[in-house]
C-alpha cells in the first residue's frame, strides 16, 4: 500500500495542496480507492465515516477533470455528487475547494432550505462540479436550471442514509437522465442488502474497496453503556458535563423536540448549547456548527439526519442521550469522534425500554459494550424479566470512583478483559 500521495500517481498541483493542508500519508480507503479511479473504473467503495472517504474520490476527480479539459469555454456540469444532507454538501465542497485550490476548477452546492437565487446564478456563470442533495436537485432541473447531459464523473455518497431518508426514488430519477457512459462511483459505512441491490443499478462492472468490516465501529474509540431511567438522563447528562476536560461534545437525540428539550435543560444551567435538526434555517444550522467547531459552543445537540456531515477537528467525545432504533446509525454517530486516526470517547445512555436497541447495535459490532455501574443514576427499578446479561441494572450504586486512564487497547479493553467489562464513572475531579 502507498505511503505517500505522490505514489498514487497524483499531479503536483494536487499534492501541493495536500502538502498545505497538512496531509502526508493517505488513509486506507484514498490508498486503494485513488489508483482505481484515475484507471477511469466504477467503485463501490465500503468504509467508515471519518476515514477519509470525501478526499478518496474528490482528488481523483480534481485530476480527470483538469485531464480530459474540454474545448469549449463555457463550463458545464461535469460532475455531479449526490449526498443526503446540506451539511455533507457543504462539507465535500469545502474539501473540493481545498483539493483544487491550485486549479481553475469549481463547484456549487445545491441544497433547500434557503433561496435559490445565489445557487441559481452561480450555475448560470457555469460550474464544474455539483454537489447536491437530491430535493433541490430535481427541483431546479425541473424549472430548467441544470442541465446533466454532459456529467463524466457520478458520485453517490453516504448511499445507505441515502435509503432511510427515503431518497431512493429521487435517485433513480437522476439515474434516468445522467449519460449512459460515464465513471460512477458508490460510497456507504454500511453495506445491507438494499445497499448491494441499488448499487447494481448504478455501476458498470465495478471494483470494490473495504476498509473494514462490514458495520464495524472505530476501533480506537472508546464506547461505554449507562443504565438509567428515562428520567435521570438529564441529571446523568449534567453530572458528565461537570468534568471540564469535556471541553466539547456532541449530544444525540431520536427527535427535534427532544434535542431542544435538551438544549434548553443546558442552557438553564449556563451550559452553552445549540440544536441542529431539520426544523432549523440553514442559516441557524451554519452558524451553530460554526460556533461548535471554534468552541464557542460546548455542547451541540443534534438528529441523525442533521448530524451527517458533521465533521469536527478534534472532536473528543459523542453522548447518545437516546438510542437510536436502526443499529447502523450507532455506527455513524459514534463516527463523528475518532476521526483521522485521533481518538475519542462515546458514552451511551440506556434506559429499560432502549435495552432491544442496544442489543441490536451489540449484535451488529459484534462486541459487547462496556457497562459504566458505578455511576450516580443507576436503574433503580428491577424488572421481573431481567436476566444475567443485563449487567447494571437494579443494582445500588457504589462509591464513586476514578475511571480508566485514556489511551487504552482498541475496543474499550482497558485493564481488564474484552467485551462488555464494568467501568467506573469519570468523576468531574479526576477527569479520568
Amino acid at each position: 500500500m502507498s505511503t505517500n500521495f505522490k505514489e498514487l500517481g497524483l499531479i503536483e498541483p494536487i499534492l501541493l495542496a495536500l502538502f498545505e493542508e497538512g496531509y502526508t500519508t493517505p488513509t486506507p480507503i484514498q490508498a486503494q480507492s485513488i489508483p482505481i479511479l484515475l484507471e477511469g473504473k466504477d467503485l463501490l467503495g465500503c468504509a467508515q465515516t471519518g476515514t477519509g472517504k470525501t478526499a478518496a474520490f474528490t482528488l481523483p476527480i480534481i485530476q480527470l477533470l483538469l485531464k480530459n479539459k474540454p474545448a469549449e469555454r463555457r463550463k458545464k456540469i461535469r460532475t455531479l455528487i449526490v449526498t443526503p444532507t446540506r451539511e455533507l454538501a457543504i462539507q465535500i465542497a469545502e474539501s473540493f475547494n481545498a483539493y483544487g485550490r491550485h486549479t481553475a476548477l469549481n463547484c456549487t452546492v445545491i441544497f433547500g432550505g434557503v433561496g435559490q437565487g445565489p445557487q441559481v446564478t452561480a450555475l448560470r456563470n457555469g460550474v464544474d462540479v455539483v454537489i447536491a442533495t437530491p430535493g433541490r436537485l430535481l427541483d431546479l432541473m425541473n424549472q430548467g436550471h441544470i442541465s446533466l447531459r454532459d456529467v463524466e464523473f457520478f458520485v453517490l455518497d453516504e448511499a445507505d442514509r441515502m435509503l432511510d431518508m427515503g431518497f431512493v426514488n429521487d435517485v433513480r430519477k437522476l439515474l434516468a437522465v445522467l449519460p449512459k457512459k460515464r465513471q460512477s462511483l458508490f460510497f456507504s459505512a454500511t453495506m445491507p442488502p438494499e445497499i448491494v441491490k441499488l448499487a447494481s443499478t448504478i455501476l458498470h462492472d465495478p471494483s470494490s474497496v473495504t476498509v473494514t468490516p462490514v458495520s464495524s465501529t472505530v476501533e480506537i474509540i472508546d464506547q461505554s453503556v449507562y443504565f438509567v431511567d428515562k428520567a435521570n438522563k438529564n441529571s446523568l447528562l449534567m453530572e458528565l458535563l461537570k468534568d471540564d476536560k469535556i471541553k466539547n461534545v456532541l449530544v444525540f437525540t431520536r427527535t427535534k423536540h427532544g434535542a431542544d428539550k435538551v438544549v434548553n435543560l443546558l442552557i438553564k444551567n449556563n451550559i452553552v448549547a445549540e440544536a441542529i435538526h431539520g426544523n432549523k434555517s440553514q442559516n441557524a444550522r451554519q452558524r451553530a456548527l460554526t460556533n461548535f467547531k471554534e468552541q464557542t459552543t460546548r455542547v451541540l445537540v443534534a438528529t441523525d439526519i442533521a448530524a451527517r456531515g458533521i465533521d469536527v477537528d478534534e472532536l473528543a467525545h459523542v453522548v447518545n442521550f437516546e438510542i437510536p432504533n436502526i443499529p447502523e446509525t450507532y455506527v455513524h454517530r459514534i463516527g463523528r469522534t475518532g476521526r483521522a486516526g485521533a481518538s475519542g470517547t462515546a458514552y451511551t445512555f440506556c434506559d429499560y425500554e432502549e435495552k432491544a436497541f442496544l442489543n441490536d447495535i451489540e449484535k451488529l459490532i459484534g462486541k459487547k459494550i462496556p457497562v459504566v455501574e458505578e455511576h450516580p443514576y443507576p436503574m433503580k427499578q428491577f424488572h421481573a424479566n431481567k436476566t444475567s446479561e443485563d449487567a447494571g441494572w437494579g443494582r445500588k450504586s457504589q462509591p464513586r470512583g476514578r475511571a480508566p486512564r485514556e489511551g487504552g487497547q482498541p475496543g474499550g479493553q482497558r485493564g481488564g478483559q474484552p467485551g462488555g467489562q464494568k467501568r467506573r464513572f469519570p468523576t468531574a475531579k479526576t477527569g479520568r
